[in-house]
């Protein structure tokens, strides 16, 4: 095996990792498994240390108003209360800078000063923070405390909100309006039309591990070990809050029990450390679930329109997508929907637009497949029920309105074949069975129906990710680099990926990540850092190479070449075409009385996103059961077939395209935030109240993929985090229509929907 050091070029150079493989694309276990399955692996919240005390938070009851007495004397009496923190006496504290694509050291979510007055913006809000010495100790102090406020109206209903709303300029970095041909036309001349309205709720962040920070000051210097996707952008952050400079914060972070975007900086790590400086001992911050519903924010509810319009042949001639969504001023996050309607389909003419809602409530944040997760949904739908009013199949209108450009842009993609996905998935799920009649299939009381679905997510490589390779005098490598393990497998595709491209066997390499000490990462999140990390590594194996044929000097079977004359190949460096021109890694090493060699690399700005269209699909297939007595939904079974590039390690990626899918069935069936609409509260915080799949609703899930590379990315790989959500919610309720001839748009899909007429 070799491998060509190549400074792979946006558009042009293709990466020759995509054909020179041994370890990528096998099935590898992970390598922090065995350490999480012995309980050897220590989380945030279970870092040791001399001295800890236990925090708990007293949390507001209303959505707006000012605090206007604070009795703390029971709770600072009460058994090993420690400190109990306020507005009162909270250190001064500057605003947390926000979460962005430009600046990759900032974390935060939501961009309000914290505990700094008596104001309070949202019913949830943390008015005190007790610290003891056991957590039940702090528990039944926050009990104690009784706070009195001065009441103002508040905004928290979403309908009288609208009335009010905003259009931005823009949605992430994509322009908000798309208004292109005359859609008022195509309307009046289309053979079949459809125009709809689709809500989502509410979704709260319920990973298995609950937010949680261990924290503490050595001097000036602060100490986190975070449950975070965002270490260097919570170093940073914390460092503009506590006015200290970045390499005064050192975080850690060597394993997050899921994160799906509620992982960065919010309220409980600030806290933690000013309660931590004030209280001069060690902070442990676990949040409980009922407060990481009330401190970490979520997925925005929406309001979505889709209509479009066709001719007989189901070719679109009109796509309109508008709608609301909530995005308070002190939130970072654009539920951006409608970012799915201008990069599946062709049509003739768009009306695209969203508006956003400022309301009394915590800040909405990114959840898996922010935008697309939800936009699918309303647009999936939507030519369903077209499909359904033409008598056209639902596969044959799809792939009849997928271009061979970017819809919008008329970009050409990078590599795209939802074709071949539609094709490998309808014969695995049997789509042949599928009867065009709704309320054809009766088992019983059970109504039988087949549904399917498109997803799509954006390609997104981050600048400024850094890694560094070391190899020792034994032929080791170890790539370093601050990024991020979540429970996706990245420590173990990246020791597959750098033993690729050095020439290593796997057991040769190891990999460093979760820390800040490490070279600098950008962050887990959008399904980049897999192809942010990779290009470090090969910008790193670059100049590593240029490093080794320089040090190996003259005296060297290498002597004379150039570094693109040179490949990795078998421990070491080999001339390419002639392999006995061969010196090992160790071998350069011993003579230059060397005991390691280090070289840095950086992702570089993504290029190709402006000259191609990228972006992962899925074609979504499910049959499920309705009962005609109950309404209950039972889904049997799921397909999901994958168009996102090479896979790299088929074992992680199919837990990861699992999970994915097993969170589409929940925000399908049963994911619902429940809030008050008089006061804003949230009622439905507990796993309790909010109800995720569990073994029983989850169906057998087939996963498939087309395993075509993109030329124009590191290993050929895009994303595969996001996309597995994508389409579900809408290839279910679409079964559901094809089982009962009744069209819920109004998600979840709970049985009194599906009852009577």
């Amino acid at each position: 095996m070799g491998y060509v050091p190549s400074s792979w070029l946006p558009g042009g150079t293709r990466d020759p990792l995509i054909d020179k493989r041994v370890t990528l694309g096998t099935q590898q276990s992970r390598v922090d498994g065995p350490d999480k399955v012995q309980g050897v692996a220590r989380f945030a919240a279970e870092v040791r240390m001399d001295g800890l005390v236990y925090a708990a938070c007293v949390h507001s009851t209303i959505a707006r108003g000012k605090i206007t007495e604070l009795d703390l004397a029971a709770a600072e009496a009460a058994p090993g209360v420690v400190l109990v923190m306020t507005h009162r006496n909270a250190p001064k504290l500057a605003l947390p800078p926000p979460i962005g694509m430009t600046n990759l050291k900032a974390a935060g979510n939501n961009i309000l000063l914290i505990m700094q007055d008596a104001e309070i913006r949202w019913n949830g809000q943390t008015v005190a923070l007790v610290l003891a010495e056991t957590q039940e100790q702090a528990d039944h102090a926050a009990s104690l405390i009784v706070v009195r406020y001065e009441q103002a109206a508040a905004r928290t209903r979403f309908e009288d909100a609208k009335a009010d709303a905003t259009t931005p300029d823009s949605l992430m970095i994509e322009r908000n309006r798309l208004k292109r041909g005359d859609t008022d036309a195509a309307f009046r001349n289309a053979v079949g039309s459809v125009d709809a309205v689709y809500r989502t709720p509410w979704h709260n962040h319920n990973p298995i591990e609950p937010n949680a920070a261990t924290i503490a000051w050595q001097g000036d210097r602060l100490i986190v070990h975070d449950a975070t996707q965002m270490l260097n952008g919570t170093a940073g952050s914390l460092a503009k809050v506590f006015g200290i400079k970045d390499t005064q914060v050192f975080v850690s972070s060597p394993f997050v029990g899921g994160a799906f975007g509620g992982k960065a900086l919010w309220d409980h790590q600030i806290l933690g450390a000013a309660a931590s400086k004030l209280a001069g001992r060690p902070v442990r911050i676990a949040l409980s679930r009922a407060s990481m519903h009330r401190l970490i924010g979520g997925r925005s509810q929406t309001e979505q329109r889709v209509a479009l319009a066709a001719d007989a042949t189901g070719k679109l001639k009109a796509l309109l997508h508008q709608g609301f969504s909530v995005k308070p001023p002190h939130s970072v996050c654009d539920e951006a929907f409608t970012l799915s309607g201008r990069s599946l389909y062709e049509s003739e003419s768009y009306d695209i637009v969203q508006h956003t809602l400022d309301l009394d409530l915590l800040a909405n944040t990114f959840m898996r497949a922010p935008g697309e997760a939800v936009g699918t949904f309303a647009i999936e739908s939507a030519m369903d029920e077209l499909a359904h009013d033409l008598g056209i199949d639902p596969i044959a209108l799809r792939l009849r309105n997928i271009g061979d450009t970017d819809p919008v842009s008329g970009a050409p993609h990078s590599q795209s074949d939802l074709t071949l996905a539609y094709e490998l998935g309808a014969k695995k799920f049997g789509w042949d069975r599928r009867a065009a009649t709704p309320k054809s299939h009766q088992d019983g009381e059970w109504l039988i129906g087949m549904g399917c679905a498109t997803g799509s997510f954006p390609y997104v490589r981050m600048p400024g990710m850094s890694a560094r390779i070391t190899i020792d005098s034994n032929g080791h490598a170890t790539v370093s680099s601050a990024a991020h393990e979540m429970g996706m497998g990245t420590a173990t595709v990246q020791r597959q990926h750098a033993a690729d491209r050095l020439g290593l066997p796997l057991d040769h390499v190891t990999v460093r990540i979760g820390d800040t000490d490490l070279p600098f990462g950008s962050f887990a999140g959008g399904s980049s850092q897999t192809a942010s990390l990779g290009a470090a590594i090969n910008a790193a194996s670059v100049k590593l190479a240029g490093d080794l044929l320089r040090l190996a000097g003259n005296d060297t079977p290498l002597a004379g070449l150039r570094a693109n004359e040179i490949e990795f190949a078998n421990q070491g460096l080999r001339k390419i075409g002639e392999p006995s021109r061969y010196e090992s890694f160790a071998s350069i090493l011993e003579r230059a009385s060397r005991s390691e060699i280090s070289a840095m690399g950086e992702s570089g700005a993504p290029l190709e996103i402006l000259k191609f269209s990228m972006h992962s699909r899925s074609a979504i297939f499910c049959e499920l059961r309705v009962s005609e007595v109950t309404g209950e939904v039972r889904v049997t079974r799921l397909v999901g077939t994958f168009d996102c590039g090479r896979i790299l390690n088929p074992k992680t990626a199919t837990s990861q395209f699992r999970g994915g899918m097993i969170m589409g069935l929940g925000m399908a069936l049963t994911e619902e935030t429940l809030l008050d609409k008089r006061n804003g509260r949230i009622m439905s915080a507990s796993m309790t109240d909010y109800h995720v799949p569990v073994h029983l609703d989850v169906p057998e899930i087939d996963v498939l993929w087309t395993d075509i590379p993109d030329p124009r990315t590191p290993m050929g790989a895009r994303g595969i985090g996001e996309i597995g959500i994508a389409g579900v919610a809408a290839a279910i309720a679409n079964a559901v229509f094809n089982a009962t001839g009744k069209r819920v748009r109004d998600l979840p899909l709970t049985p009194d929907k599906l009852l009577g007429d």
